[in-house]
Order: C-alpha cells, then structure tokens, then sequence
C-alpha cells in the first residue's frame, strides 16, 4: 500500500521564506537574490588583533589603531556579516519574533569562521530575569545550532551573568565598561580550563559585554578566547 506523504502539502501550504524580506524562496534558510546581495559578508584583510576589517590589505600582521593603544585580550571578533537592514532584521525577529529557525539561519554563515582547534562553544549568557521572560537565550540558539553543525560541543551554562545589567546604547566606552564589569562569573571552573573557546552572540557593538566574558573566562584559566557573532557594527546607528 502506497503511504501518503504530508510533506508536500506542507511546503506547498508554507513555503521557505527569505528571513530578511519574506519573499517565498526555493528551501530553507536561504535570501532571496535582493537580501542576499545586500549582505556584506566579512573577512580579511582585517585588523590582526580584533579583526576589524581594512579597506586594503595592510599586511598580514598589521593592527588597527585601537589595538595598538590598548591591545585586546580576545583572540579576534569574527562575524558573518556587518550590521545593516537585513543582518539587523534576521537578529530582532530572532531575538523579539520568536523565530528559532533564524539562529539555523546565523550559524550556517557563522560556521566558516569556528576555529580549526576549537574545544568548546559558549553563548552570552542573559540574566535568569531576562531568560525566564524572553523564554530562551538567542545567542544559546545560535551556539546550538554551531554545535550540531560543526560536532564542537556548546556549554550554555558555563558562564553565568549573575547581576542584571543596563542597556549599553547610549553609554560611553566608559559607561559600557562599568555597567558590564563582575557581571559575568565561571560556574565550574574544570570546565573551561585549557580549554580554546569560542564566546557567541548575536550582534557585536561596542565589545564591551564580549570583553567582560572574555576577561571571566581568562581568569578561570581559558587558554583562549575568540569571539563569534552574527553581525558587527562597523559603523552609523547601533542596535535596537
């Protein structure tokens, strides 16, 4: 007997949609030609230090003016693509819209840049607050989805945010750096111990919540710590 398959009723009833605009596109997780054309995926040349992308190839070694004043502590800020209307779009209906097939969507563009010799993913941890409200972590989701995709495991408790901080918009280097400082604490220090680790979010800012997590898992004996994101502003108006 021939068995029925619901499957495509399903595709024909709801189609794969383009996270940036919602035009009907051919699968899943995939940009219709316009929103993926708008993207502006990052990489070298960039800064050797905090990987800030240069307009030109400045050599392999060169840091950027920020990291040679105060060099950073992190191992580079990787990220998929550079702030913008759709990379902003994926990560509100993320982050506010309830779509959690958007982390699957961030970290197919994430995964190129995990390091080789990773040992352990580890998301931006929200405050226990923040979590029970929103529901779920999206920079947890995102490190999920990397985790299954690359086989590096993910440990969404290892660090803890264990004070509610404020909205960082608005707030000089200065403020950001004070309202972040002693916010984030390691649960179990065996855990992260010689261990080269890969720290997720979904949009990197000012770094200053990345270098508060950076400088906790350091502390505890890290050997490494790299950042991984689905956007970074590079420049004009921050997130929402």
């Amino acid at each position: 007997m021939r068995l029925f398959s619901i499957e495509p009723v399903i595709s024909f009833a709801l189609p794969p949609r383009c996270p940036g605009c919602g035009m009907v596109t051919i699968a899943d997780h995939r940009f219709c030609p316009a929103c993926w054309a708008s993207l502006h995926f990052l990489g070298p040349p960039w800064c050797a230090a905090c990987h800030m992308p240069f307009a030109y190839d400045r050599g392999e070694d060169t840091r950027c003016g920020d990291c040679l004043a105060d060099p950073p502590r992190h191992a580079g800020v990787d990220a998929a693509v550079a702030y913008g209307p759709v990379a902003r779009t994926v990560a509100l209906r993320l982050k506010y819209g309830g779509r959690a097939a958007f982390a699957s969507t961030a970290a197919r563009l994430m995964a190129r840049h995990l390091p080789a010799d990773a040992d352990l993913i580890v998301p931006v941890p929200l405050h226990r607050w923040r979590l029970w409200s929103r529901g779920f972590n999206q920079a947890g989701l995102i490190a999920g989805s990397l985790s299954r995709m690359s086989g590096i495991v993910s440990d969404p408790s290892a660090l803890v945010r264990r004070r509610a901080t404020p909205v960082l918009r608005g707030l000089g280097a200065a403020g950001r750096r004070k309202a972040v400082r002693g916010a984030f604490v390691v649960t179990d220090r065996a855990r992260i111990v010689g261990k080269r680790i890969v720290l997720i979010d979904d949009v990197h800012t000012s770094g200053a919540t990345a270098d508060a997590c950076t400088a906790a898992m350091l502390r505890a004996g890290a050997a490494r710590v790299s950042i991984l994101c689905w956007a970074r502003v590079l420049d004009g108006p921050h997130p929402d």
